[in-house]
């Protein structure tokens, strides 16, 4: 049981968490700051916070347990503005999408402070973004990757354990590294795919009269390209190094495939989407290990009886 939960950010996903340690009995009392008032008051009409708190500062005063749920380009600056009230006893967690530029965030704004942080990322969300979707059920079933660094407390790594499987999430572990090259991979360039091809297509002279004739599998394949454009700005731009590596890979196996349809051989072209589609038919949600290079003390940590995870488009994060 937490005291007072300090929510910094009133959208989908501080929301969802708020609501979520209510339903589960885990927190007694919820403060909640946005930089928009208005959103901070609807959060309290909802019930997602019982207070609504003038300052960042001001929602981590009384507080044990700290959600940072911001874009990640603000994690800094957020830090910063409620260091001087970060003790030993309190449990910081954030929420972003990338974890490396997050670590180094805190780094700086925490400095001697960086053993009550704890850096997560709960794989769950929804296409739309705000408090008004907020789900006290959000995260139940899905993955929350936790990236403690050296310096966090054991203790703190625990009792964020224990918030998110309260939630019915999976907790699993790993560096920032491998966090960042495994989503780079499975989420920011799927988006990136999705938005640049979309916008192709909008960009066509017939583009309008070709959206027309579209069918499910355009539908299933452009679904993400609806995300929200500050949020999958700031991801994409934060997580570029690990990205654009992802992007080569892709761009040399679209080569090979164009290079098959461009001499005709069909034989190669055949085998191309042979091994893709045996991969894919093979595949299944859920089935979460560990990236190569992971330390062993870092291996998934999954709640009892928490099923596997699958991560969904996010309005807010991916």
């Amino acid at each position: 049981m937490f005291q007072q939960l300090g929510v910094i950010g009133c959208g989908l996903i501080g929301g969802s968490f708020a609501l979520g340690l209510k339903r589960a009995g885990m927190v007694r009392r919820v403060v909640g700051y946005s930089k928009s008032p208005s959103t901070t008051e609807r959060a309290r009409r909802l019930g997602a916070i019982d207070v609504a708190a003038e300052s960042a500062l001001l929602a981590v005063s009384g507080s044990d347990i700290v959600l940072i749920a911001v874009p990640v380009a603000a994690t800094e600056a957020t830090l910063k503005a409620i260091r001087h009230l970060v003790d030993p006893d309190l449990l910081v967690m954030d929420v972003g999408s990338t974890k490396r530029d997050v670590v180094d965030a805190a780094r700086r704004a925490l400095r001697e402070r960086l053993p009550a942080f704890v850096p997560a990322h709960p794989i769950a969300g929804k296409e739309a973004a705000g408090i008004e979707h907020a789900d006290p059920a959000l995260f139940s079933g899905r993955a929350v990757i936790l990236t403690p660094l050296a310096q966090t407390a054991p203790a703190q790594v625990q009792r964020a354990t224990e918030a998110w499987t309260a939630l019915g999430a999976q907790v699993l572990r790993m560096t920032p590294e491998n966090h960042d090259a495994a989503f780079a991979a499975v989420s920011h360039l799927p988006h990136l795919l999705a938005f640049a091809y979309f916008a192709a297509i909008v960009a066509h002279p017939a583009g309008r009269d070709f959206l027309g004739l579209a069918g499910p599998g355009f539908r299933d394949f452009t679904r993400i390209a609806a995300s929200d454009p500050t949020i999958w700005r700031d991801i994409l731009i934060s997580n570029r190094e690990e990205l654009l590596r992802q992007a080569g890979r892709f761009r040399h196996t679209l080569d090979a495939f164009e290079l098959a349809i461009q001499s005709g051989n069909t034989d190669a072209l055949e085998g191309l989407i042979r091994g893709a589609s045996t991969a894919r038919a093979t595949w299944q949600m859920g089935q979460i290990t560990v990236p190569p290079g992971t330390p062993a003390d870092a291996a998934p940590n999954a709640g009892a009886g928490a099923p596997a995870a699958a991560p969904p488009v996010r309005g807010r994060r991916g």
